[in-house]
């Protein structure tokens, strides 16, 4: 199953191929502070591979906070926070937003609570290498090509 989606303003937009095909998109609400303020819902397919598209790498900020272990890629035109993405071992590893979905049926998202605060960073890594997607590329679009 191809799902593409992106920030609102398609300034970031993403295309994550998910294989094999779900019977449901399983989507974890975050806890923390920044993912409530921000509504953020996340998933992954360890087995997909996820290709994000930046218009205008300049007006992409990256945000980390607390374990500084993952990096929140934040649209300055928008707003919108629809990747958040993460170094272990060298290799690149994500999660896109559900709510920045395009094509996929609100009825296939199954939500629940997720909290990770008490996790330690070890744990935290070997959790997000098992569980998150880990072919990612990040690849420059053409400004205006939105």
């Amino acid at each position: 199953m191809l799902i593409n989606g992106g920030c609102h303003c398609r300034n970031i937009s993403f295309q994550l191929d998910w294989r094999p095909e779900p019977e449901f998109i399983p989507a974890r609400a975050c806890d923390c502070s920044f993912c409530v303020k921000h509504g953020g819902v996340w998933t992954s397919c360890p087995t997909g591979r996820l290709q994000v598209t930046l218009h205008e790498p300049d007006q992409v900020s990256v945000y980390a906070f607390e374990t500084k272990t993952a990096d929140f890629h934040v649209c300055r035109n928008c707003g919108v926070v629809p990747v958040v993405s993460c170094s272990i071992d060298a290799q690149l590893h994500a999660v896109v937003s559900v709510n920045a979905f395009d094509d996929v049926a609100r009825s296939l998202v199954r939500q629940a609570s997720a909290s990770f605060g008490a996790e330690a960073t070890g744990d935290r890594l070997a959790r997000r290498k098992r569980n998150w997607i880990a072919q990612v590329e990040f690849v420059p679009g053409i400004a205006g090509g939105r």
